[in-house]
């Protein structure tokens, strides 16, 4: 068996390779950032083609930095940006469209409609999900409407769908295989979410053929279950498939009831382990499937769409620092944000309010306000969408947060991490190896391969960096929320 697991992370805007080693420790990592494209307002397309040549471009060059070669990977686990769509041709595999990204809003209004016709509860019922623009199933039925010839093409099978694990072991097979597995299936508005099957139902709601839909598989997998991927010559097995929040879940070793994990991204997500059973919510979280490793688990999610995005506003729209890693030491100039709030609704607001007319705004501005304080007020805008979401999973899960690890880039962020705790009330657990959504693709794929025998050998992997303790009141914290809520009210509704 080869010495190492090779994770393809390929993100919302950017994407890595990273080798594993048994310890569970990065050996090199290779990444390249790809175009972000806004056509119209609230519209997010990727081109599905620069997506896999950077992809592509990544595996190569972290294999050089490691010094390895194929023939020393074990296995792949893919792991992925997850709602973003893409709709190509089976014969070509040249997509009939831009990919439309999880951020996009374009089906707001179809989705508006939807609630309409009084939907909303058989859908969430169904799929565990909302009618949302958020979700892969409206943004396929407005391909399937609006690219030229697109639905009969996809009634005769021509046309594949999926998810961006499906479009990479499209391209890693040769178009040899056309699957997804059942923790990204479970994000498209079109699985059954009990029986982890396409829901009829769902199809007939969205007029979506069933002859376009890729085969729903396990998330790890045994070595002969799929094609290979060849990479430079050499055949190696893919293993490991699961969207990327999953994938961190499984990364952070939350693998009992009520452990959970918030990642740090372009957005923010937070996923508990709800069991083997589906955990509805009474708080408009969304219920999902966790990963299948022999048995499916579920998990509880919410979903914050911009946290990191707004650094890179911070940097790339208004100019205030030259790189993301600057807005910590600007944001630690000032004691607090002065009485400012940023509400980062550039793409709606996810959990627990769910608005798609929702916009940035930010409240509470005076001539004493700086670039610090706007900073500031970036970072606590983060941690207060986090504490709302956890607010409404403790009342769906029925039990208290002991603690939370934390992941993705800006975990990294000191200042945002005892903030985080200070609001929630509750310790945030850093781990050594913060590249968990990588690490639990690995996982996934090493454990299906036989290179790990068992969930408990990943658990003793896991390993704390830094402890961040709560070190404010909860009077304090509550004072804050309120406000933070009076902020959110203000962008509420805004691009009806």
């Amino acid at each position: 068996m080869g010495r190492f697991i090779l994770a393809l992370d390929q993100g919302t805007t950017s994407s890595r390779a990273i080798l594993f080693e048994r310890a569970g420790i990065p050996v090199a990592t290779a990444q390249r950032e790809f175009s972000q494209h806004f056509p119209a307002p609230g519209w997010v397309e990727h081109d599905a083609e620069e997506i896999w040549s950077t992809q592509s471009a990544v595996i190569a060059e972290v294999l050089e930095r490691a010094g390895t070669s194929a023939t020393e990977v074990a296995a792949i686990g893919i792991t992925n940006q997850r709602e973003t769509t893409v709709l190509w041709e089976r014969s070509s595999g040249r997509p009939v469209a831009p990919a439309i990204v999880w951020q996009d809003r374009r089906t707001a209004d179809e989705c508006a409609r939807l609630k309409a016709l009084g939907l909303e509860e058989e859908v969430s019922r169904l799929t565990g999900l909302r009618l949302d623009p958020y979700f892969s199933g409206t943004k396929l039925a407005w391909l399937l409407e609006h690219v030229p010839g697109a639905r009969a093409r996809a009634e005769r099978g021509e046309l594949a769908f999926g998810t961006i694990d499906s479009w990479l072991v499209y391209k890693l097979t040769g178009g040899a295989a056309h699957l997804t597995d059942v923790s990204n299936a479970s994000r498209t508005l079109l699985l059954e979410l009990a029986t982890a099957r396409w829901s009829e139902r769902m199809l007939e709601i969205l007029g979506i053929p069933p002859a376009c839909l890729p085969t729903v598989v396990a998330s790890s997998l045994a070595p002969d279950a799929l094609p290979p991927a060849t990479l430079g010559g050499t055949r190696v097995a893919i293993t490991g498939l699961a969207g990327d929040q999953q994938a961190a879940l499984f990364g952070q070793a939350c693998f009992q009831p009520g452990m959970a994990k918030n990642t740090y991204g372009t957005g923010c997500f937070m996923l508990m382990n709800a069991g083997p059973t589906p955990l509805g919510s009474a708080h408009q979280l969304l219920s999902t499937i966790g990963w299948d490793c022999g048995g499916r688990v579920y998990a509880l999610e919410g979903s914050v769409f911009v946290a990191g995005a707004v650094v890179q506003w911070l940097r790339d729209g208004l100019g205030i620092i030259e790189r993301a890693a600057d807005i910590e030491p600007l944001a630690a100039q000032v004691p607090d944000a002065g009485g400012a709030y940023l509400v980062p609704a550039f793409a709606g607001l996810g959990a627990p309010h769910w608005d798609p007319y929702a916009r940035g705004t930010i409240v509470g501005l005076t001539r004493g306000t700086t670039r610090a304080h706007l900073a500031r007020a970036a970072l606590e805008g983060i941690a207060y969408q986090t504490a709302e979401v956890l607010a409404a999973m403790q009342q769906d899960a029925k039990r208290p947060l002991l603690e939370l690890r934390v992941d993705g880039g800006a975990s990294r962020n000191d200042l945002l991490m005892q903030f985080q705790a200070d609001v929630l009330g509750v310790p945030v657990l850093r781990p050594v190896v913060t590249e968990t959504t990588a690490l639990g693709a690995a996982y996934l794929a090493g454990l299906g391969a036989g290179y790990w025998r068992s969930a408990a050998e990943l658990a003793a992997n896991w390993r704390i960096e830094r402890r961040f303790e709560p070190a404010r009141s909860r009077d304090w914290a509550e004072a804050r929320l309120r406000d933070w809520s009076r902020a959110v009210e203000r962008s509420r509704d805004w691009a009806r």
